[in-house]
């Protein structure tokens, strides 16, 4: 328990140092020489290197979680140091630099998720549940980043070293460094290499190493037939009668991966988008400041709050292809009102916000299953697979959503938000092609 909290916390700060930037960073971007595009790929650029750093990590892990903690510890240190120096240098590249340096540090959002389903320490009905709780670290980070960004830049301090600019790298530093001592200290690995076995889900029961087909169908019953019990990892029991080395997804269940994996890009992809654009777009259209755009962005992140925390419960109870439904239609309702008001050029600031909100939480609900279902599916040994798949789709539309953001105002927005609602239109169509295939078991 004491490292899932740690895993879940680390999520929040990284997702706190992904967005603070948000509301400041355009405008320490054209201070040093930039344009609004290249503060959209500055956003954005940090998870094309967490792309490029997860391979060689995963390859070498060996199964285990605290190599790949310490080392996202120690990038984002770095990086976050090295985007408080970039104003005392006045070079507009190392902000670019420190970014990919804390990119490096974003391959824990893929080991996070798989820590979060992975069979050795977290049963099949506590998944979805657990997913749910990253995604409230997605909302804390878009509504406490922001608005701590916002609010750093409002006070501006008057230093070379700290200021409006640099403070929200300095002090996401100095979190990193507090947050590293405790990670080491604390956080308890799972054995590397070792996969799940009769032995190790139940140590003090003596039964041999081939269990009886009554014992495997005695200790499935004992955790299907508890699923309000507090304990919150409790291994899986579907290891018992673990599946062939040679196993094969069949073409059906290929197009279920193919499905969660659009949809995981298809929301991160508009998630990105809106908060890349919400600061570029408001100061164009309303002549917002910087605080008053991370406001607007942390407001929506707050107001989705309940909401999430009441999924976080729902979960436990709902099939996951229904909160994937849930979630895309309450997106896909922001998008369409958003589109309407922009195209009849009747958008105001609140009327933006309502649209955000519903944007938000419709799309950070339906960023809760995708790694969740694929793993009640897909064999105990296939984890590590689909959760790369997944990350690397999140990947995929956080960087280019950043910079679709980035160009929104420039390409015309109605155009920026018609193409938002192709992708999930086409995502729907591959839902409802699978539709009997994503059915799971709750939790």
């Amino acid at each position: 328990m004491r490292s899932l909290v740690i895993t879940i916390l680390q999520n929040v700060m990284a997702q706190i140092s992904l967005f603070i930037i948000v509301s400041s960073g355009s405008e320490y971007a054209k201070f040093l020489g930039g344009t609004e595009t290249f503060s959209g790929l500055v956003l954005g650029i940090p998870l094309v290197f967490a792309g490029f750093a997860l391979i060689p990590m995963v390859r070498y892990d060996g199964g285990s979680y605290k190599l790949p903690l310490l080392f996202a510890c120690v990038a984002s240190i770095f990086g976050t140091m090295l985007y408080g120096l970039a104003y005392k240098a006045r070079f507009l590249y190392l902000i670019l630099i420190s970014r990919i340096v804390l990119g490096l540090s974003f391959i824990s959002f893929m080991y996070n998720k798989r820590y979060c389903s992975d069979s050795r320490v977290v049963g099949m009905r506590r998944r979805t549940t657990l997913a749910s709780w990253l995604v409230v670290g997605q909302a804390t980070g878009f509504a406490v980043g922001p608005f701590a960004g916002g609010l750093l830049y409002k006070i501006g301090f008057g230093s070379e070293i700290f200021n409006g600019y640099t403070s929200p790298g300095w002090v996401m530093c100095g979190l990193w460094v507090a947050f590293s001592v405790v990670a080491a200290l604390l956080f308890e690995d799972v054995p590397r290499n070792v996969h799940p076995t009769i032995s190790n889900l139940i140590p003090l029961q003596p039964i041999s190493d081939t269990p009886s087909k009554e014992q495997v169908t005695e200790i499935r019953r004992s955790f299907e037939e508890e699923p309000g019990r507090p304990d919150m990892i409790t291994p899986d029991p579907s290891v018992l009668t673990p599946p062939p080395e040679n196993y094969k997804p069949s073409w059906r269940q290929w197009g279920v991966i193919a499905t969660m994996c659009w949809f995981a890009m298809t929301c991160f992809f508009v998630l990105g988008a809106w908060e890349a654009n919400i600061p570029i777009y408001t100061a164009h259209a309303f002549g917002s400041s910087p605080f008053a755009a991370g406001n607007l962005i942390a407001l929506g992140g707050l107001c989705t709050f309940p909401l999430l925390l009441a999924n976080v419960r729902l979960a436990r109870r709902m099939q996951d292809r229904h909160i994937l439904a849930g979630g895309s239609m309450v997106g896909f309702i922001g998008l369409v009102v958003a589109l309407g008001l922009l195209a009849s050029d009747m958008m105001t600031y609140w009327t933006l916000f309502a649209c955000w909100l519903f944007v938000a939480f419709g799309f950070n609900i339906a960023t809760t299953v995708t790694v969740s279902l694929l793993s009640k599916q897909m064999p105990y040994h296939w984890n590590s697979r689909t959760s790369l798949f997944i990350q690397y789709s999140n990947y995929t539309g956080r960087v280019t959503g950043a910079v679709w953001g980035g160009a929104g105002v420039n390409i015309g927005m109605v155009n920026f938000v018609g193409l938002e609602i192709a992708l999930l239109g086409m995502g729907v169509v591959m839902f409802m092609t699978f539709w009997r295939e994503l059915k799971t078991k709750t939790g």
